[in-house]
């Protein structure tokens, strides 16, 4: 699990993303609920405090109206002195009363504001007739009233109310609502976390066998996993089996079809190899023959003999050449000039069955860091291709060098039409990992997975008098390869 989260929440298991998203869900309704509720009892508090000042501020302005257009002091100290005692779910902490140009007539604390003194101009401020002013962090709140009669100011009022009382409670049903929402979302984020985690569990489960497919090793869904879905996951899980079912016979229908191929390719470079065999054979047993007769004579001896040696010196570059091919020989991660000077014996069937001419051309040197092995069954499968497609009498060739770039370059040309359409996709695409249908294009199937295994590419053209096939294979060290034909 640590390794796979380190690539990212993409990268995480669907069955921790899915319940994980419930109880960020989750949380985050419970904080949105909190912070309405909240919202929605602030304010409620303020509408119910200003409510209050405004009761408070009327009574006030009744009690000490009268007195405030005489000017007389002592009966505003009577009014503030009878409307606080009135008042006492509001906690005043002073009332002042003043004149318009300022000057204070009276207050309930005298000794802070004495009369005929101007009002603070820091405190003033803090006042807006006719609304309310809260300072929250102080625990404070200011409200003022202007004094009018028939629409002529005659005062002002002021009041400081101790809001503490009110925010204690709000805090107090804040941290209530907390720890509430907090336990909801807990029980609630672990009960969707375990009953979400429980339903997406299946697709854990089908998650990571595609990994494993994705990583080259197909299993299919094990049969107690199936007891612990419902049937909808069952019919995914039974789809995916039916799917690594259908691989697997695709993976053994491709290594039957090479095993065929390379039968038939075995066939043919045998029936090849019995007539390259027979051939010298009969005109072998014609000069043991004539040995036999006139075996005294010295000329006679000499030119049988020499007839027999050439014989069995081509029978034996065949048989070699075939074994080489097909039971392998040498270091299979060089390729020498042996490789390619065998070649000529294994076409040499086909050649004459069409009359064709060879034409063989190398600038490679002795031996470079290439999979001779491999290259060998490459060149052969492309010039068994182009004997097949030569016109009687016409002329295959092979060149092989290193270009610029350190790379094998071998261009095998003939003078047929080329390939059709079908077969060059086969040949110059992207290698399918199954073979086509049929034996028809298996061949080059086969060749263009090789190039690709080691990294090689393949280009079709045309020259002067026909087709040819370029073959371009970098040289560097590859892991061995297992043939396919």
């Amino acid at each position: 699990m640590p390794g796979r989260l380190r690539g990212g929440i993409a990268a995480w298991p669907l069955a921790v993303k899915v319940p994980l998203s419930v109880v960020l869900i989750v949380v985050a309704a419970a904080m949105g609920l909190s912070q309405a509720v909240l919202s929605r009892l602030s304010t409620e508090q303020e509408n119910h405090l200003q409510s209050l000042a405004g009761a408070f501020l009327d009574g006030l302005s009744t009690a000490t109206m009268p007195a405030v257009i005489r000017r007389d002091v002592w009966e505003v100290f009577d009014g503030l002195d009878r409307a606080r005692g009135q008042y006492s779910g509001l906690r005043a902490l002073y009332t002042v009363v003043t004149t318009p140009d300022g000057q204070i007539l009276a207050s309930s604390d005298p000794d802070r504001f004495p009369t005929q003194t101007a009002m603070p101009s820091a405190l003033e401020n803090r006042f807006v007739p006719g609304s309310l002013t809260i300072d929250e962090r102080a625990g404070r709140a200011w409200a003022a009233r202007d004094l009018r009669e028939g629409g002529i100011l005659i005062g002002r009022l002021f009041a400081e109310i101790d809001i503490t009382d009110l925010l204690a409670v709000r805090r107090e049903v804040a941290l209530t609502l907390l720890l509430v929402n907090a336990a909801l979302t807990v029980a609630f984020g672990a009960v969707g976390y375990l009953l979400v985690g429980r339903m997406v569990h299946p697709l854990g489960i089908l998650a990571r066998h595609l990994r494993r497919a994705r990583d080259g090793e197909v299993v299919a869904i094990a049969e107690p996993e199936f007891r612990r879905v419902g049937a909808e996951f069952s019919d995914a899980f039974l789809q995916f089996n039916d799917l690594v079912r259908a691989l697997e016979e695709r993976k053994n229908l491709a290594a039957r079809l090479a095993d065929e191929e390379k039968l038939a390719l075995l066939g043919k470079l045998a029936s090849g190899m019995a007539h390259e065999v027979n051939n010298p054979l009969g005109g072998m047993l014609n000069a043991i023959d004539t040995l036999q007769a006139h075996g005294h004579d010295p000329e006679i001896r000499r030119r049988s003999l020499d007839f027999l040696h050439r014989g069995l010196a081509g029978i034996r570059n065949v048989v070699r050449a075939t074994l080489v091919s097909y039971k392998g020989g040498g270091d299979p991660s060089r390729l020498t000039g042996g490789d390619l000077e065998d070649l000529p014996f294994l076409i040499q069937h086909e050649a004459e069955a069409r009359r064709l001419r060879i034409a063989w051309q190398s600038s490679l040197p002795d031996s470079v860091e290439a999979e001779g092995g491999t290259i060998r069954q490459i060149l052969l499968n492309l010039l068994l291709n182009a004997c097949a497609a030569s016109p009687t009498g016409g002329l295959v060739r092979l060149t092989a060098r290193l270009d610029d770039q350190d790379a094998l370059v071998f261009v095998i040309a003939d003078e047929g039409p080329g390939l059709p359409a079908p077969m060059a996709d086969i040949l110059t695409g992207q290698p399918a990992e199954t073979p086509p249908k049929g034996t028809s294009g298996l061949g080059l199937w086969t060749t263009a997975r090789l190039v690709a295994r080691l990294d090689g590419s393949i280009t079709l053209g045309r020259h002067e008098h026909g087709s040819q096939v370029i073959v371009a294979i970098p040289l560097q060290p590859r892991r061995p390869v297992d043939h396919a034909a």
